[in-house]
């Protein structure tokens, strides 16, 4: 199945503020924030240094021997937004992986379209004239980097990299696995300030075009050009983009809680809504590890849980509201949105299903919609 969207050939600064907004939704509160993704590149594109457009290859078009990098930020949400990247890091990892290897690249992908991720290689492609792939590895945002399509299914952990702003740099090869990968970026991006920049896996054109997640990028700006499209005629931003992903709005409410702690780095907490109006007494707990992961309502009971995707946006705007910017008062209202079908196999939840979270629940996915993923 595929959504019924316009498919890009590029990224221009006309589609920067869709982008950011679709890329925002579909994070579901993470993969870094969008905004400042989005300024990222648009002061790429606004330079004459740089084109003023990214190349966009649709993931069935890529030759079968085509070698494609994932690029893109590692680190919690709330410390990227404090600690600002110096620009070049992910540049400098694909650099050092296409050093290691004796390959060159030939084109880039998201690993993951949720946040600023979404826009990483696409500042990459910008810096370094390379394509990228109008795909990804998850369909949102997962907290870690085994918890996408391409280690899912098979993909060798072969080369990888991680940069910190400051040109410091540790070179990966040949780990045993991608959860060992993990453990080991994610301690020396800790040990790097809390972000770094990353370039990992390589991988032929044959294996993306069948295991990733295709047309996202195209999905996470159509999504934002919905919303947008609604503010301007006066209609509901917020049921534009649930149509759109064909997803159900879970509960409408004001943050009443909200715990959050940054640990081994990750944003890690949880969120209380309470119902307004008529359903003033209901309530809402949604979880997360950089991103959420699991709702529940007044009794206890799960209303969804990861892979699905749930989104936060706000009740008038239809805005993506991040976990590191969740604040007491806000008035927002949660979809929940059924995850691509890639992420729904048995191989794929055992990496990104509850229980890999320490859920001890089965996954009991939300309804599927005609058209989607």
């Amino acid at each position: 199945m595929s959504f019924d969207i316009p498919h890009l050939t590029e990224i221009t600064l006309d589609d920067l503020e869709a982008l950011g907004t679709g890329a925002g939704i579909l994070g579901t509160g993470g993969g870094g924030n969008p905004r400042l993704g989005r300024l990222r590149l648009q002061t790429l594109l606004e330079d004459d240094a740089y084109p003023d457009s990214v190349e966009l290859v649709d993931p069935r078009d890529l030759p079968a021997d085509a070698t494609v990098a994932s690029v893109g930020g590692m680190g919690a949400p709330t410390i990227s937004v404090e600690k600002f990247a110096g620009g070049d890091e992910e540049v400098q990892s694909l650099r050092a992986i296409e050093d290691l290897s004796g390959e060159t690249v030939d084109a880039l992908i998201p690993g993951e379209i949720g946040g600023a991720n979404s826009m990483a290689p696409l500042c990459v492609g910008a810096m370094t004239d390379l394509p990228v792939v109008d795909a990804d590895g998850m369909g949102r945002a997962f907290p870690e980097l085994q918890m996408d399509t391409f280690f899912i299914y098979g993909t060798p952990v072969n080369y990888a990299a991680t940069t910190d702003e400051r040109g410091n740099q540790v070179v990966y090869r040949d780990i045993d696995s991608a959860k060992r990968l993990e453990d080991l970026a994610r301690a020396i991006t800790v040990q790097m300030g809390g972000r770094s920049g990353y370039a990992f896996p390589l991988m032929t054109g044959a294996f993306v075009s069948e295991y990733a997640i295709p047309h996202t990028v195209s999905l996470a700006t159509e999504l934002g050009r919905a919303v947008e499209r609604a503010r301007d005629a006066g209609t509901d931003p917020v049921d534009a983009g649930r149509e759109l992903l064909g997803g159900e709005e879970l509960f409408a409410g004001k943050i009443v809680d909200v715990h959050r702690r940054n640990r081994d780095g990750f944003a890690l907490g949880s969120v209380t809504l309470a119902g307004i109006d008529e359903n003033e007494d209901a309530t809402l707990e949604i979880e997360f590890q950089n991103e959420f992961l699991v709702a529940r309502d007044d009794d206890g009971d799960l209303r969804t849980t990861v892979p699905d995707l749930i989104c936060l946006v706000d009740t008038d705007t239809g805005a993506p509201v991040t976990t590191d910017a969740l604040r007491y008062g806000q008035r927002v209202r949660v979809l929940g949105v059924p995850a691509p079908e890639l992420l729904t196999t048995p191989e794929a939840l055992d990496v990104i299903g509850p229980e890999a979270f320490g859920y001890e629940v089965p996954y009991d996915p939300l309804p599927r919609d005609e058209t989607g993923w």
